[in-house]
C-alpha cells in the first residue's frame, strides 16, 4: 500500500485583508485535489467581496484590489458555506488536507463561518475529523536545526518545488501540496509507517513545542508577543463573532 505522501492530497489556502485571524476577511480561496504525485490537480476558486476595504498593503501581496473584489467578488456567506463543504467532503472520503500554516487559514475561515453563517468550522467534522498536514510544522520539527526562514517560498526553495504565482490562493495550494509530499519522500524513514490520522495528531504536539520555544526566544529578546500552541485551529474568541 502507498504511503500517504504518494496517494491521494488536497490543500486549502487563501488570500486575505491582512494577517489577523480575528478581525481579517478572506478576499480569495482555493483548494486543491490531486488523486496521486504528478497528476494534474482539480482546483476550486473562490473570489470574495469581504463587505470591508482591501488595505492596500494586502493588495501589493495579492493583487486584489477593492474594485475587483467588489466587482466580481461574490458575498461570503455562500463561500463559505461552500468551502466548508468542500473541506469536509475531503475529510468524508478521508483524504489529508494540506494547509500551509494551518492556524492561519483554518481559523480565519472558522471566523468567517461565525461571522457570516453563525456557525462554527468544527461543526462540519462532528462525524469525520479532518485530518491536516501542515508542510510549516512538519518541516520545521523533521529538520529543526536548519537556519533561515519558512515560508511557503523558503519551503519551494529548499525542496525544490516549483512556485509560479506565489501569493495566489491556487498557485500556493498546489506548491503547499508538493513541498509535503517532497517532506514526505526526504523523511519516509520517519514518516512511511504514521497514518495521517497519527500524524495529525503528533503535529499538534509538536507545533506546541515549537511555540513553547518561539515564545521562549521572543521572551529573551525582550518581546511580549505571544505565540498560540492551539493547532490546526486556535480557540474561539466571543468577539470574533
Amino acid at each position: 500500500m502507498a504511503c500517504w505522501y504518494e496517494g491521494p492530497l488536497a490543500a486549502f489556502d487563501t488570500e486575505t485583508t491582512g494577517v489577523d485571524v480575528e478581525t481579517d476577511r478572506i478576499v480569495s480561496a482555493a483548494v486543491a485535489i490531486q488523486e496521486a504525485p504528478g497528476s494534474r490537480p482539480r482546483i476550486s476558486r473562490w473570489l470574495v467581496n469581504p463587505g470591508v476595504p482591501v488595505p492596500a498593503a494586502a493588495t501589493e501581496v495579492h493583487g486584489l484590489t477593492d474594485e475587483q473584489v467588489q466587482r466580481h467578488g461574490r458575498w461570503p456567506a455562500p463561500v463559505m458555506y461552500e468551502i466548508a463543504q468542500v473541506l469536509a467532503e475531503q475529510a468524508r472520503v478521508g483524504r489529508p488536507l494540506v494547509v500551509m500554516n494551518a492556524p492561519f487559514d483554518l481559523t480565519l475561515l472558522d471566523r468567517e463561518l461565525r461571522r457570516h453563517r453563525a456557525s462554527s468550522l468544527n461543526r462540519w467534522f462532528d462525524r469525520t475529523p479532518l485530518l491536516v498536514l501542515d508542510p510549516r510544522v512538519l518541516d520545521k520539527h523533521l529538520d529543526r536545526y536548519r537556519k533561515g526562514r519558512r515560508t511557503l517560498t523558503d519551503l519551494c526553495a529548499h525542496y525544490e518545488v516549483p512556485l509560479d504565482g506565489a501569493h495566489d490562493a491556487a498557485a500556493d495550494a498546489v506548491a503547499a501540496l508538493e513541498v509535503t509530499r517532497a517532506v514526505g519522500r526526504r523523511f519516509a524513514a520517519r514518516l512511511e509507517r504514521l497514518s495521517p490520522g497519527e500524524l495529525h495528531t503528533l503535529q499538534a504536539v509538536w507545533h506546541a513545542a515549537q511555540a513553547r520555544g518561539l515564545q521562549t526566544w521572543f521572551a529573551r529578546n525582550g518581546s511580549q508577543e505571544a505565540v498560540d500552541p492551539a493547532w490546526p485551529l486556535r480557540p474561539d474568541l466571543p468577539a470574533a463573532a
